[in-house]
């Protein structure tokens, strides 16, 4: 009980300095970077590694897959492909992460404590998009192993990277719905507090 008491304490401190980052012009300049990759920089990646490996789907774009389907589309990129898909989760992949984390942490942040009492739960939300991180590094790190081995098999790393990849995969829409629900709380309480004036 003390552990957890104090894992708690952890997490509480964690969340409340990510609060104080947290504001409405941070959150604004978070979402037009964010926006910028999703509609720029993304499509560009995915259109890079599409005319490198030939083929459009990635580990990383599935929702998931068995260590078979990771093999035939290992055979499917080629070696250049492979290579180049690597390379890319040590490169651009690091960015991007730090890209949708910096945006769902500080909107979250900050809209629960528009919408939210100072005491709630709800103000520790801003760290679930780091639970989405963990899951898509371990994502690239076996689906990474996977393809630097084949043609040789990778038992278990290449089995649990679509297990990594589902996880990631629902973390991000659990906090997409996260971040749904305190901009409600946040717009029925600003309604609360324009009535009261």
């Amino acid at each position: 009980m003390h552990l957890y008491n104090s894992k708690m304490m952890r997490l509480r401190m964690y969340s409340r300095s990510l609060q104080r980052l947290s504001s409405g012009p941070v959150a604004l300049l978070t979402a037009a970077i964010f926006v910028v990759f999703m509609v720029v920089v993304l499509p560009a990646q995915a259109a890079e590694s599409a005319a490198i490996s030939g083929v459009d789907a990635t580990p990383d774009t599935m929702i998931f897959y068995t260590a078979g389907e990771l093999y035939d589309l290992a055979e499917a990129m080629g070696e250049t492909g492979r290579s180049h898909y690597i390379r890319s989760r040590f490169t651009f992949d690091v960015i991007w992460p730090v890209v949708y984390v910096a945006f769902f942490a500080t909107t979250i942040g900050w809209l629960a404590q528009c919408g939210f009492a100072p005491a709630s739960r709800w103000q520790m939300a801003n760290l679930l998009p780091f639970v989405a991180v963990i899951f898509d590094a371990l994502e690239n790190l076996s689906a990474s192993l996977a393809l630097a081995r084949y043609p040789a098999p990778t038992p278990i790393v290449a089995e649990l990277a679509g297990a990594f990849t589902l996880l990631k995969w629902a973390s991000v829409a659990l906090t997409s719905l996260t971040l749904i629900v305190v901009l409600i709380a946040a717009a029925v309480q600003r309604m609360i507090d324009q009535r009261r004036q």
